[in-house]
């Protein structure tokens, strides 16, 4: 390495090493918040509770969850959640019976399709729950997944 090319480097480095610590060079994108009461929640109605503010939802025929009846590995069970519904702000997936029942929440904004592909883990056979907000309601739907090997326990 030429010892200009160095130079060079180390200068421009350490100049934007000082932009930075000086708050010149901020990001310009914030990353996800995090719901911490959520996913410390240890079973389904109080991680909806604090998530969506209620854990009384009903259940809906607007929403299919493609998901294996039966997960041959529990460490990586590929799910799919769809709806109809219009408005739809979020989807929210819980396995009820892993240690910390919220497995993912998706915002989604407003000119997006209901849909979300994902993969979970379940430690044991459960009680897979979809929650859809849209226009301001909550609608669940709910499968029975029967996880056979591996998962979150083993």
């Amino acid at each position: 390495m030429k010892r200009r090319t160095f130079l060079k480097g180390t200068v421009a480095s350490g100049m934007v090493g000082m932009a930075v610590s000086a708050g010149l060079l901020t990001p310009r994108v914030v990353l996800a918040a995090w719901p911490e009461s959520s996913f410390a929640a240890k079973n389904v109605p109080d991680a909806l509770k604090a998530l969506l503010g209620s854990s009384d939802i009903p259940a809906s025929s607007d929403i299919k969850i493609k998901a294996p009846d039966i997960a041959e590995n529990g460490a990586v069970v590929p799910i799919t959640i769809s709806t109809s519904m219009s408005g739809v702000e979020s989807i929210t997936v819980m396995v009820e019976k892993n240690p910390q029942p919220l497995a993912c929440n998706f915002n989604l904004a407003s000119n997006t399709e209901g849909f979300v592909s994902t993969r979970v883990k379940m430690g044991k056979t459960s009680d897979l729950i979809a929650v859809v907000k849209a226009g301001g309601k909550l609608h669940s739907a709910k499968k029975t997944v029967k996880v056979t090997i591996g998962g979150c326990g083993g």
